[in-house]
């Protein structure tokens, strides 16, 4: 592991680069999202000094904490989201990444409605693997659910998010990410995402991956914060 954050940040903008360059993608359609669970307020500091703007973290809590830090930065709700901690998640996130539940899609748009000018983007998160207990909507419950937007006209359905299966191969992860692209672009074509929907999916072991089947957003944490020692 390298030392400095620079160092760790250099690193990762060159893996996104070769993996987009290996798809035959340019790198300027991936994004990296740095999750912050592990930063600590000096980290982030240093992160923002570098150029990084995007950032997540999969508790509200948490996100309020560092929010509070760096309060010009991008954030990003990467976590499940209880319905009465939506009003904070929206005063707060640019984006929510876990939508899976009418419940949660109505109280979103309520309080996207009351603090904010322009409709929350969100993201939908699928689960191609639902014996492994995470949530997140099946290839088949997914068109039902993208039609509840019609009902929700201060949310903004952006596109879909996607959490690995867990001790997978390489080739399972291809298979599961490329999956997750076919869908994207199935219900783009239908018009129940928009043109070029964003597609966050990949972490800190298995992005390179992600970003070659084509991911537009990846969620990386211990790669660019390890946790002390």
């Amino acid at each position: 592991m390298t030392n400095t954050f620079a160092d760790r940040y250099a690193l990762i903008q060159q893996r996104v680069e070769a993996a987009a360059q290996k798809s035959g993608r340019s790198a300027d359609l991936v994004r990296v999202l740095a999750v912050a669970k592990t930063a600590t307020p000096a980290s982030l500091h240093q992160a923002f000094a570098q150029g990084q703007r995007l950032y997540a973290h999969n508790r509200v809590q948490a996100l309020q904490l560092h929010f509070e830090v760096l309060p010009t930065a991008e954030w990003h709700l990467i976590g499940p989201l209880q319905r009465n901690k939506a009003r904070k998640a929206v005063s707060m996130a640019k984006m929510v990444h876990t939508l899976t539940c009418p419940k949660l899609g109505q109280q979103l748009d309520r309080c996207s409605a009351e603090l904010r000018p322009n409709p929350l983007p969100v993201l939908v998160q699928v689960n191609l693997t639902p014996e492994d207990g995470r949530i997140g909507l099946t290839a088949e419950e997914l068109p039902a659910f993208l039609d509840h937007f019609e009902q929700w006209p201060y949310l903004s359905r952006r596109g879909l998010m996607t959490m690995a299966p867990q001790h997978a191969s390489d080739d399972s992860l291809r298979r599961h990410f490329a999956s997750v692209r076919e869908l994207a672009d199935q219900f783009q074509q239908q018009g129940l995402l928009p043109s070029a929907p964003e597609l966050s999916m990949g972490m800190s072991s298995d992005f390179e991956i992600a970003i070659e089947e084509g991911a537009t957003l990846v969620r990386i944490g211990r790669a660019l914060f390890p946790p002390a020692p």
